[in-house]
């Protein structure tokens, strides 16, 4: 069982797997971060009439809408998704798979 457990772990390598998901993961928050406390305050200088972007509300029929948390997120999501097309451009480039 130890020998077969072993196998698993260097064939399937669930260790490169588990950092790559760790590093991916605050890669993520780190971007976030960047999105909301940097990048939406320079968006929202010539917007300053409406305040704070993060924090965009938008009230209809008595629901209302967090379309600043929305903004937040499809900014983040797109500098993730350019990181991680460089990362793997890069990773092409040099022969690494």
């Amino acid at each position: 069982m130890s020998a077969e457990f072993t196998a698993f772990l260097k064939n399937y390598k669930v260790l490169g797997l588990a950092v790559a998901f760790i590093l991916g993961l605050y890669l993520g928050l780190l971007v976030q971060a960047l999105v909301k406390d940097l990048i939406l305050p320079i968006i929202g200088i010539p917007l300053s009439s409406m305040g704070n972007l993060t924090s965009l509300t938008e009230e209809f029929a008595g629901q209302t809408f967090a379309v600043g948390d929305f903004l937040n997120a499809v900014i983040t999501f797109i500098i993730v998704a350019f990181v991680i097309f460089l990362v793997v451009k890069i990773a092409k480039r040099y022969k690494i798979e």
